[in-house]
């Protein structure tokens, strides 16, 4: 009897012989594996065909690598850009400048500069109720009245200074703020076509932006960002004071730029009809 050579089994079915022996090639193996599951209900379906196999690709390690590497440099470049996106400063032909008078005493001062070595008529503050006044009482408990005060304190003229002070308080007061202002010169009869704001650091593209809305675009809104004194803001990440000013104002912005929703105040929280001067 003539000895046949006895080939090794390899288990399973035709198809996933070849497979194991190596004889299909890799695009000839993924059409094998799909037919053997699309012909195999009870391995590609379980649980009634509620769950169902199918092939999927994935990253390879190199692929992982580069992922990482593109989140990485994506959150160095936010870091490094994000305040001074935040920080704006863009001064516009005006004769109007507007302080916004809750920011520190820093800020103020820098805004008293400004008035003193730039080509305008009137500095006016704005701002709502002081905090912990629990609401408003009367126009100079507000952060306008506090802030011509400071005004008037780093050497500007009485007749120079004017107030224009906000209602609200806790909510939208920035906004509100500029509603205020722009009743104010309504009410006047005065036409408003230009005005630069003064403001602290990463709050300035925000308060540019509510201007902006609530004054219409037919009024071109200028924003001046005064920096932070507490930290460098070249190295904000190293500072706690950075973090959180940087961090709360790009959640605020964000917020006012994609749900932020235009409202009037209602008519009790209007500022009266006259220029106030503490």
């Amino acid at each position: 009897m003539q000895n046949r050579k006895r080939r090794p089994w390899i288990g399973g079915t035709p198809a996933i012989a070849a497979i194991r022996a190596g004889v299909l090639s890799q695009s000839g193996t993924r059409t094998v594996a799909r037919r053997c599951m699309t012909s195999s209900g009870k391995r590609s379906q379980k649980l009634w065909g509620i769950i169902r196999l199918k092939e999927r690709w994935g990253l390879s390690w190199h692929g992982r690598l580069f992922a990482t590497s593109v989140v990485l440099l994506a959150i160095y470049a936010v870091v490094l850009n994000v305040h001074p996106f935040l920080a704006v400063t863009h001064r516009v032909k005006a004769k109007i400048l507007v302080v916004e008078g809750w920011m520190g005493g820093y800020a103020i001062r820098a805004g008293a500069a400004e008035f003193k070595t730039g080509d305008y008529e009137h500095i006016i503050t704005t701002g709502g109720p002081v905090t912990g006044s629990g609401g408003y009482t009367n126009d100079y408990n507000t952060f306008a009245s506090v802030g011509a005060r400071r005004l008037k304190a780093a050497g500007l003229a009485d007749e120079s200074v004017l107030l224009v002070p906000s209602h609200l308080i806790g909510r939208d007061r920035t906004y509100s703020s500029a509603i205020a202002l722009r009743r104010w010169f309504r009410d006047h009869n005065m036409p408003l076509r230009s005005i630069n704001v003064v403001t602290e650091d990463a709050h300035a593209r925000r308060t540019r932006l509510l201007f902006q809305k609530a004054l219409g675009n037919d009024v071109r809104v200028g924003i001046i960002s005064i920096p932070n004194p507490d930290y460098d803001a070249k190295h904000w990440w190293r500072y706690s004071e950075g973090v959180r000013e940087v961090i709360a104002e790009g959640i605020a912005y964000t917020y006012a730029r994609v749900f932020f929703y235009q409202s009037e105040p209602s008519p009790d929280e209007r500022p009266p009809k006259s220029f106030l001067s503490p």
